[in-house]
């Protein structure tokens, strides 16, 4: 997932380390979370999730989803790229 910020990663990075429960509750983990090297509001975001239901409780709980806002995320510049399950990482580990 790509997203603008408009407060900066340090801000979105404290909103997720203040809502581990909630990931885990979902279903769902951050695999990688950076801004491009010249410039601090261009997110990339590789998200994991167990299942398409837990991306359906991520999308529809409207308490993160504020949380997300109020970290500075600009949702409507959001850009989701499904992955296929055919897929590695962390190698050569």
């Amino acid at each position: 997932m790509s997203v603008d910020l408009s407060k900066g990663f340090a801000t979105w990075k404290a909103m997720v380390h203040s809502n581990p429960q909630k990931m885990k509750e979902h279903g769902f983990r951050i695999i990688f979370a950076g801004t491009e090297a010249d410039d601090d509001s261009k997110l990339h975001v590789i998200i994991e999730f167990e299942s398409p239901e837990s991306l359906e409780a991520f999308q529809n709980d409207a308490e993160l989803t504020q949380a997300r806002i109020d970290a500075g995320a600009i949702l409507e510049t959001a850009v989701a790229t499904p992955m296929s399950g055919d897929s590695f990482s962390n190698f050569p580990a």
